[in-house]
């Protein structure tokens, strides 16, 4: 079963395989997800498992005469990324977690920044739908604005507002509070937003536009939380 943690670590291979058109060792790979390289070894054997990738051995430059095992993804991963949507929408459930990120707003006001943005990311890494994981990242990025307090909020709300596209208005808000986050948090925090913001907006690329429309309602009901 290609469970959600392997999805995640399927899908970073697939990232820096496509960057390189190299084969992938298991230590580059567990760096850049931030898991320990036996962490990464043994995940990546249970994802060979099902069909997704496939081994080879290298000479290692740094060891004379010494291989090591890369991975590269297979045919089967690259159909998984690239097959149609088939998710299925409710709106109850839409509403529920409407109500649970403005919850969130709310309680996480009187934590401190570090904190606020782990638990939000601890949410996300639960959401299994592209609508759902939007809709917290969306969360997540307001909950970063609003700690940063002053006029910054008020004058980005004032930005997005004036955009005649509600999209194009949802995305210049995001490239906006991420185009701050570098400035604010440590390295590895922020790298880690960066990696989440671009998977937001390849999610939001292939929302229909009624999915688009409710994220831009839910932006702006975070703004006035």
């Amino acid at each position: 079963m290609l469970t959600k943690r392997r999805l995640q670590f399927l899908q970073k291979l697939m990232d820096l395989y496509q960057k390189t058109n190299l084969p992938i060792h298991y230590e580059a790979l567990a760096k850049a997800i931030g898991v320990s390289k036996w962490t990464a070894y043994d995940m990546l054997k249970e994802i060979e498992k099902l069909g997704f990738i496939s081994r080879s051995y290298e000479t290692n430059p740094k060891e004379t005469g010494r291989s090591q095992v890369v991975f590269v993804p297979t045919s089967k991963a690259s159909e998984l990324f690239t097959q149609p949507r088939s998710e299925t929408f409710d709106m109850a459930d839409w509403n529920q977690t409407v109500e649970n990120i403005s919850t969130l707003l709310i309680n996480l006001k009187n934590t401190s920044l570090n904190e606020a943005l782990r638990k939000m990311m601890e949410e996300i890494s639960r959401m299994n739908t592209r609508i759902h994981f939007c809709a917290y990242m969306i969360g997540l990025l307001l909950v970063y604005l609003k700690k940063l307090g002053g006029k910054t909020e008020s004058l980005i709300h004032h930005v997005v507002q004036m955009v005649p596209s509600k999209e194009a208005g949802m995305t210049m808000f995001i490239g906006t509070v991420l185009g701050t986050v570098f400035q604010t948090v440590n390295e590895d925090l922020g790298l880690e937003i960066a990696d989440l913001v671009s998977q937001l907006l390849h999610s939001i690329s292939v929302l229909t536009g009624e999915e688009k429309a409710m994220l831009s309602d839910l932006l702006e009901k975070g703004f006035l939380a």
